[in-house]
């Protein structure tokens, strides 16, 4: 498995004292970096082997048919702007602070 994270927004790092996190489904992200800079939305899905994620409205049209599919984004190329707390493990994480900040006594 790769490991991936996202940056996360300047509001969350003073909150929670990180730079990044690793996206869930459900966190509401912001897109900088590419042809779809710029939007914002909800992570519909992630693709952990490949490190990218997948953002709703932004979709790219197929030739033939005219059917539309996700287009996968990196998730080194979005910003987290909130957070899916809805689990308590993620929850208990993000609260207790970076490993190894603890000063050695």
């Amino acid at each position: 498995m790769k490991k991936f994270g996202s940056s996360l927004s300047k509001e969350l790092r003073e909150k929670y004292s990180r730079r990044a996190a690793r996206p869930v489904k459900g966190d509401a992200v912001r897109i900088v970096r590419g042809g779809f800079k710029g939007i914002e939305g909800k992570i519909t899905g992630l693709d952990t082997k490949l490190g990218k994620l997948y953002v709703e409205g932004v979709t790219r049209e197929k030739i033939a048919g005219g059917k539309t599919s996700p287009v996968p984004i990196d998730a080194s190329k979005v910003v987290i702007t909130s957070l899916n707390l809805e689990d308590k493990l993620r929850k208990k994480g993000l609260e207790e602070g970076p490993k190894g900040t603890e000063e050695a006594s």
